[in-house]
Parts: C-alpha cells; sequence; structure tokens
C-alpha cells in the first residue's frame, strides 16, 4: 500500500526474511539525501512509539521502520532459541539488505533496539554512514542496577510494591499505581499517552518476545537478555555515533554516559525535563537534533 504525501510518500507492506513476514512502513522522501533506518524497543513492542521520526521525510531523511520479529505485526519464529540479540542482528542486516541492497543507511536505536543497533554495528559498520542511540544500553545488569536506583528514589509506598513484584506479585492495585508513576517519571512525562505509544505497550503484553527475552517486567529480567553486555567491546565503533538521553531517562544518563566514553568522538546530548521517549515529549527539538547529525555527516 503507499500513501502519497507533499514531501514524502508512504508505503507499507511485509517482506519474508529468514523465513518468516515481517512488517515495514517506510517514508521516503522526495528529495532524499540519506535513509535512516530505525529499531524499535521492548524487547516486544512495537514500531508505533517511534512514528514522531518520520518527521524527518519532511527535511530530506527518508525513515524505516519495521516490526522486530515475533513484534507488532511481524510473524514469530517457531525456534524458540532465535529469540537472542543475534538473531535481531541477522534479521536487521536481511531488512537493509532486501530494502537497501549495497547502500549505507543511519541507524537509529531506541531502548532495547539501541542495545541492538549496537549488537549490530559490532558486526556490520561498514554498512552504516552513523549511528543513533536514543535510551540506549550496552549492559542489561547495569540497567537493571539503574533502575532499581530509580525505584528506591519513589515514595514508600511505590518502592515497596514495585519490589514485591519482584517476588511474583505485580497483580495488586498498589503494583499498578506504582508502575504507573514511575513510567510517567522516567518512561513518558506526558500526562495522557498517545495512541500510538499505547499500541506499541499493547502488542508487547499480547506477544511472547517480552515475556521471553525480558522477563515478567522492566525490574525483573529473567529472560534471554539477562547478563547480556556488550560494554567493553563497542569501543570498536569507528562509525559517527549521537548519543541522546533523556534527563529523567529509565535507561539513565549514567548509561549514556558509558556509551559516550567508550565511543571514541560520539557526542552525547541530555533532553532537559525528558524521560525515555524523548520523541513524543519535544518531537521538534529531537528532530531537528537526529536531522542535524544526519545530513551534517551525509555531506
Amino acid at each position: 500500500m503507499i500513501h502519497i504525501g507533499n514531501n514524502f510518500d508512504i508505503s507499507e507492506s511485509y517482506i519474508k526474511i529468514l523465513g518468516i513476514k515481517i512488517y515495514y512502513k517506510f517514508f521516503k522522501s522526495k528529495e532524499e539525501k540519506a535513509v535512516l533506518m530505525t529499531m524499535h524497543g521492548g524487547p516486544g513492542m512495537s514500531h508505533d512509539y517511534m512514528l514522531p521520526v518520520s518527521d524527518l521525510a519532511s527535511n530530506q531523511i527518508s525513515v524505516l521502520f519495521y516490526d522486530q520479529f515475533g513484534c507488532g505485526r511481524s510473524e514469530e519464529p517457531q525456534d524458540l532459541s532465535k529469540f537472542s540479540i543475534d538473531y535481531g542482528v541477522d534479521e536487521a542486516e536481511e531488512v537493509r539488505r532486501t530494502l537497501f541492497s549495497d547502500r549505507k543507511v543511519f541507524l537509529l536505536g531506541s531502548s532495547y533496539g539501541g542495545a541492538l543497533a549496537l549488537a549490530y554495528s559490532l558486526k556490520h559498520q561498514d554498512k552504516l554512514h552513523g549511528l543513533i542511540l536514543s535510551g540506549a544500553l550496552s549492559s542489561v545488569p547495569f540497567t537493571v542496577m539503574e533502575m532499581h536506583r530509580l525505584v528506591n528514589e519513589l515514595p514508600d509506598w511505590a518502592k515497596n510494591a514495585i519490589n514485591s513484584s519482584q517476588a511474583g506479585d505485580n497483580t495488586s492495585p498498589e503494583y499498578q499505581k506504582a508502575i504507573d508513576l514511575f513510567y510517567h517519571r522516567h518512561f513518558l512525562r506526558l500526562e495522557n499517552y498517545p495512541e500510538p505509544v499505547l499500541q506499541s505497550l499493547k502488542y508487547a503484553e499480547e506477544r511472547n518476545v517480552y515475556r521471553i527475552m525480558n522477563g515478567p517486567n522492566e525490574f525483573t529480567i529473567t529472560g534471554t537478555i539477562s547478563g547480556w553486555d556488550i560494554t567493553e567491546k563497542i569501543s570498536s565503533i569507528k562509525i559517527p555515533t549521537l548519543i541522546t538521553t533523556g534527563e529523567y531517562d529509565e535507561v539513565t544518563p549514567k548509561i549514556a554516559e558509558i556509551l559516550n566514553n567508550k565511543i571514541n568522538g560520539s557526542k552525547l546530548i541530555v533532553f532537559k525535563g525528558c524521560s525515555h521517549l524523548t520523541m513524543w515529549e519535544k518531537r521538534s527539538e529531537y528532530n531537528s537534533t537526529l536531522a542535524e547529525f544526519i545530513l551534517s555527516t551525509k555531506k
């Protein structure tokens, strides 16, 4: 399906990647100077929450979104051993190769997608013009530790409710209220969440990827990514890299600073007053920051 816009065209379809159907949505600029490929978070959400980035298509940057395996509208591998970051990297490279052949692209990873983008860059940085990491992480254990620090800064009732959830109690009204407080502080600091964000969260609940790869919740990671840590490897990334985080990000500025220190020549921007989904909280400023990085790098 193709929709025609003033400055860009929108197409959406499925492609066969590693034997399964993967959904994608492409905002193609009519005056394209660069292509940005995006990787959503979760693991297990969908691309929907990242849609504000499509604004870049009006600024000569085409933007590709896709739902990773088992996420959103995409099919799920039958082999559970494929629920891994390594498989996600192979999938991403097949998506890039299938849609763009031998062309280099820019890569944006958000949250878990940032972890995936780092792993992809370690293997395929020769396919990239540059890398953008938003609320990204290189170590699951350190990220969990930082999230627990944020939990311990909550009011006692909320802290106790969330800590109780790690013993299996995650159905109480107190827990749901505490999660709501945490999310409105550190995930998205808007009173009412936009429909695309709610859609991504709904997919994460309904599909299997989050439970298999992550675990029961943000603070109890027992899935296939538990223990994952490539911090000591990312210094081998040599391409231009932009790192963004929110002042109150659940994947904290401390984590972003580690990435910045490890990747030589990278640039770190902390968005004041923002949390994890900066693309919603400061949409124009966020996109302007990305556009400046992409267009100046692609000269």
